[in-house]
């Protein structure tokens, strides 16, 4: 059974369609069923099914002069209960697509009905009323009027298989349409389906006399898992070995096995003289290859250097990374050991199964390495959309809306680097080869902060080496690009409005291009010459040359220390934070709603983010900022209550977000403000308190400089 936040570009259902004896369902039968499988994007056409049915009394002409199907093409057909044993299987957990699939469900059931067969209906999705919420201005929702505005093939016309196939067609052709409307997952397309079903009631309009109810929601199942919070909430620094141990590559095997029994290790990383240990240049020696080694060449064997039994290069994982992440990714190389590397790529540590162990991480894991090994954007868009589920079952086991943000990001990097790999396979598939020199794909904002929560958008950006034709690289950053960014909206990140991505030649460019920017954005005198320029003061590497992007981004900011004019630049858009407080108290609402990132979360990030620079707080997050602040004496309480009111905020977030997902609405940046408890009101009125008071802040901290 598809999950709600199965996403639409990822589905695995059936698309089906019917000919029958008469439009009426309380008198039709079936006479023909056709089934194409759809899986992950694609119509399996190879495994399509049709089926013709014997019906218990004679097809009339009117019916057999639309669908050319008579009673002798049928005479020797089985009857509908004998059709249905052979394909009740597909129906059971699939999701049925079809143009007016109601009338298929209902005239299926019906049928059952007459056979004495138990009926459950499966879930569906209708093409016309999917193609009516995305395009309601059309003047026909007929398969030929929707085949032609989406320009898709229609296949035999009234045939089960040959109209099954053109719905087929047109669902596919409709995804970046839904898109485009923020339809994106299973549940987000019932919702809009049944809001239209029932504003037009279409089963009465049609005198369809059967009522193909869906089956009860499965979202809340879904997401209530039990999940060990402990691999979630910890990153691999909590737990590697630091520092990792090292020999030389001409070491032999003997003294080798001496220095794990005295280290008690069960494994030592091999140096081969390079001026740089990465996973490039660094090798591993186990136990168990030091055994397999004595075991194929005997008591000799001790007498070899490691270097000829080392594996190499290191499998590493970042130590920023999360343990579940170390967790899935041994199981699935089925190793025991992992290099630990810095934003740099230098191994600065060891994990092995032990280490996990020990620290209790044996428990159940969700999330996991597909991201990683996705092979497609159909496959990476499924491993994104298990995201939710875990962050409402982390949740609900208690842990906080910053540290499921923390987690959210981190996947989110992920996904963006992946989106760069598959786009470098795209590049190179299409003869403009491999990338003309080094670079690193980035991400910006609240993902470089450690901060996204499941309401986002992309902010990325390329950063490449100097040298070389600087017109091919142009070209070739360019068209990675393009297919990068298409590649995260296509999977469920949408495209930045504000257009803060590598698509936009603004985004990009050589180290030396990107120095000059961070220069003259310094130099700028007004704050509309500086709009957005702050999320690359949050840049964190994605994909490459990580310390690319590290090096710049401390470059920057040592660029930017002192700059108080610069500053005061950076956060003058301050002033347009809204104040949430009415007069005496009450939180002022949309629609019953409050907008916490436009009146919440945006003038902490921007305060805290334009402080760091000017203090040189060299930090990501926003609590870290924070917190580098008051060390320095750069801050009070007033600084402190900003930590405060953002977790608050974040924790508010989380919860809508979630609760929303469940309901099909895409997730949002507001919150119901009657559905919080009395408590949970008063913590978001002091929370909106202490924004209200940024202006105040601001002159205070910035402009005595």
């Amino acid at each position: 059974m598809e999950v709600g936040t199965t996403p639409l570009i990822a589905l695995n259902g059936l698309v089906l369609d019917t000919e029958t004896t008469s439009l009426d369902v309380r008198k039709a039968e079936i006479v023909e069923i056709g089934i194409v499988p759809l899986a992950e994007g694609f119509l399996k056409t190879e495994a399509t099914e049709r089926h013709l049915v014997r019906p218990s009394r004679s097809i009339p002409y009117v019916a057999t002069e639309i669908h050319r199907i008579s009673d002798a093409t049928v005479s020797g057909a089985p009857s509908f209960a004998e059709v249905w044993t052979s394909i009740s299987h597909w129906l059971t957990g699939n999701t049925l697509i079809g143009h007016s699939i109601d009338y298929d469900l209902a005239v299926l059931q019906r049928e059952c009905e007459r056979a004495g067969i138990a009926w459950s209906p499966p879930p569906t999705l209708d093409v016309r009323l999917l193609a009516e919420s995305v395009a309601p201005n059309l003047p026909s929702y007929a398969l030929e009027s929707l085949a032609s505005w989406l320009k898709v093939e229609l296949g035999d016309r009234h045939t089960a298989c040959g109209d099954a196939l053109s719905a087929g067609r047109i669902f596919l052709a409709l995804l970046p349409h839904m898109r485009e409307r923020g339809i994106r997952t299973l549940a987000e397309a019932k919702r809009v389906s049944a809001e239209l079903s029932s504003a037009r009631d279409i089963r009465e309009q049609r005198n369809w006399a059967v009522q193909a109810a869906q089956p009860p929601s499965k979202n809340k199942s879904d997401l209530s898992e039990k999940l060990d919070a402990y691999p979630y909430r910890h990153r691999i620094r909590d737990v590697m070995t630091t520092p990792a141990r090292f020999i030389a590559a001409d070491t032999l095997l003997t003294e080798a096995i001496n220095s794990m029994n005295e280290g008690h290790t069960s494994s030592l990383y091999v140096d081969f003289g390079a001026s740089t240990r990465t996973a490039e240049t660094t090798g591993i020696v186990t136990e168990r290859d030091a055994m397999r080694c004595i075991a194929d060449a005997g008591a000799d064997s001790l007498q070899t250097p490691v270097r000829d039994i080392a594996r190499r290069p290191l499998l590493t994982i970042s130590s920023d990374a999360f343990m579940f992440v170390a967790i899935a990714r041994m199981s699935r190389l089925n190793i025991r050991h992992l290099g630990v590397v810095d934003a740099s790529g230098a191994v600065v540590g060891a994990l092995s199964a032990r280490d996990l162990l020990r620290f209790r991480a044996s428990g159940s894991v969700a999330l996991g390495d597909e991201i990683f090994t996705a092979a497609d954007v159909p496959s990476l868009a499924r491993a994104w959309a298990k995201l939710p589920n875990v962050v409402a079952s982390l949740s609900r086991e208690g842990l906080s809306g910053l540290e499921v943000a923390a987690l959210i990001s981190h996947q989110l990097v992920a996904l963006s680097g992946k989106a760069a790999q598959l786009a470098e396979a795209r590049l190179d598939a299409s003869g403009l080869g491999k990338a003309p020199c080094p670079y690193v794909f980035c991400v910006l904002g609240s993902a470089g902060r450690g901060e996204s929560l499941l309401a986002m958008d992309q902010d990325n950006a390329i950063i490449y080496s100097d040298g070389g034709d600087a017109e091919v690289r142009d070209h070739w950053f360019a068209a990675l690009a393009t297919h990068a960014t298409g590649i995260l909206n296509d999977v469920g990140v949408p495209y930045c409005r504000g257009g803060i991505m590598a698509s936009n030649a603004v985004w990009r460019g050589s180290v030396s291009a990107w120095r000059e920017r961070i220069a003259g954005w310094i130099r700028r005198s007004t704050a509309e010459d500086l709009l957005a320029v702050d999320i690359f003061f949050d840049m964190r590497g994605a994909h490459g040359d990580l310390s690319m992007a590290e090096d710049l981004w401390r470059e920057a900011f040592d660029a930017a220390k002192g700059e108080a004019a610069f500053a005061k630049l950076l956060a003058a858009s301050v002033a347009d934070v809204p104040n949430a407080l009415s007069l005496f108290g009450g939180i002022r609402t949309s629609n019953g709603r409050i907008d916490l990132k436009k009146s919440g979360l945006f003038g902490i990030v921007t305060t805290a983010r334009a402080l760091a620079i000017l203090h040189h707080v060299v930090e990501h997050s926003t609590q870290s900022r924070i917190a580098g602040l008051l060390s320095r004496e750069s801050g009070g309480s007033d600084i402190e209550n900003l930590a405060s009111a953002q977790s608050v905020f974040v924790e508010l977030l989380v919860a809508q977000q979630v609760e929303d997902i469940q309901r099909g609405i895409p997730p949002s940046n507001t919150v119901e403000v009657k559905r919080l408890s009395r408590r949970a009101q008063q913590d978001l009125r002091l929370a909106l308190k202490s924004v209200a008071n940024l202006q105040q802040l601001l002159r205070d901290h910035l402009f005595d400089h």
